[in-house]
């Protein structure tokens, strides 16, 4: 198995983009927001990227297939935490609207790696 292979993974590196822009924001967001919810909005943006890191370096195919499914699950923890910024005014919509795009590509790319990792299982 080739040596730390997500880092040529697209998916990986739309990750990384997006959790760049998480950060921004909520290093913008109100002191009495940033705490709560900004760092779990940083976390699950993080736990994306970590989660495509560490299931590529597992053994089996059906390891890493967990682990895409923790990825996932973890963007859609984002797309709810953006929500929440949304429905309180804390994010504007422009921006939200572009957040939320990379959501929908990273679990585009997500399911579509998944569906060909099971394929070969």
């Amino acid at each position: 198995m080739k040596q730390f292979r997500f880092r040529e993974w697209e998916v990986y590196k739309d990750a990384q983009k997006l959790l760049s822009r998480i950060i921004t924001l909520t290093k913008s967001l109100p002191r009495e927001y940033r705490f709560e919810l900004g760092s779990q909005l940083n976390r699950s943006g993080l736990s994306i990227v970590l989660n495509i890191a560490e299931g590529s370096g597992k053994e089996s195919d059906k390891e890493l297939n967990k682990y895409l499914d923790i990825s996932l699950g973890s963007a859609y923890e984002t797309l709810a935490c953006l929500d929440a910024l949304l429905q309180n005014s804390l994010i504007e919509k422009g921006e939200f609207t572009t957040l939320q795009g990379y959501l929908a590509d990273i679990c585009t790319q997500l399911g579509s790696f998944k569906r060909k990792v099971k394929k070969e299982l």
